[in-house]
């Protein structure tokens, strides 16, 4: 279709479609808890999100997109009880993980979805947001993949705007080249400031992992909303 067509207005997609085999532990997490913790994200979709229905109390939220196996999301919300974390995922695995891990821990303030994430972003209400995690996005190495990248002006706006005022927008990378990018992007926002990194004010993640055993250095960039 040429690009005028309808797949022109389609927006680009920032991540992979990861539909994998769930295990037995992790399909019966899914079975149990997704129906009160799940939720799927539709293209398209504006209805506004209510996150206090959502959560089934008014709570600080943070967003946590890609949370991957969702190891560290479960321990920092474990860690931090009196905060809502919404992770955006799309392989379904590591949604069966997070939901596995939330039973086990017996957390009551994670709630999973799965989807575009920027598609979700815009169901919520700008200012509502206590904190954007966006941890070891997929780099798209190659240059003409590059505006595949999740932070890109547009969607660092859009995320902002999403913050309350003082709110943290937390990246990290193990891509020396897109920690450039980044840092360069989110300096640009006239609406955040620079914070000092604090890499370890977050649990390890297992894309950290691979990226340290493969000898790439960890860059963490956290800015807040002025």
């Amino acid at each position: 279709m040429s690009e005028t067509g309808t797949d022109a207005a389609r927006p680009i997609r920032t991540f992979h479609p990861r539909r994998g085999r769930m295990s037995s532990r992790h399909a019966e997490a899914h079975a149990a808890l997704w129906p009160r913790y799940g939720m799927t994200v539709e293209d398209g979709d504006r209805t506004p999100l209510d996150l206090v229905a959502l959560f089934g109390r008014k709570m600080p939220v943070v967003l946590e997109i890609g949370f991957g196996m969702g190891d560290a999301t479960a321990a920092m919300a474990a860690a931090d009880p009196g905060r809502g974390y919404l992770g955006v995922e799309v392989h379904t695995p590591g949604i069966g993980n997070l939901l596995a891990l939330s039973r086990d821990l017996e957390l009551t303030n994670v709630r999973v979805a799965c989807g575009d994430a920027m598609q979700l972003v815009h169901r919520i209400a700008p200012g509502t947001l206590d904190a954007v995690h966006v941890f070891f996005p997929d780099p798209w190495p190659k240059a003409r993949h590059h505006k595949r990248r999740l932070i890109q002006p547009g969607n660092v706006a859009l995320l902002r705007e999403r913050l309350r005022p003082g709110g943290v927008f937390h990246c990290a990378t193990d891509w020396p080249e897109y920690a450039v990018a980044m840092a360069e992007t989110l300096d640009a926002d006239p609406g955040l400031r620079r914070l000092a990194a604090m890499p370890h004010g977050r649990p390890e993640t297992k894309f950290e992992r691979r990226g340290a055993v493969a000898g790439r250095p960890i860059s963490d960039l956290r800015y807040e909303r002025s």
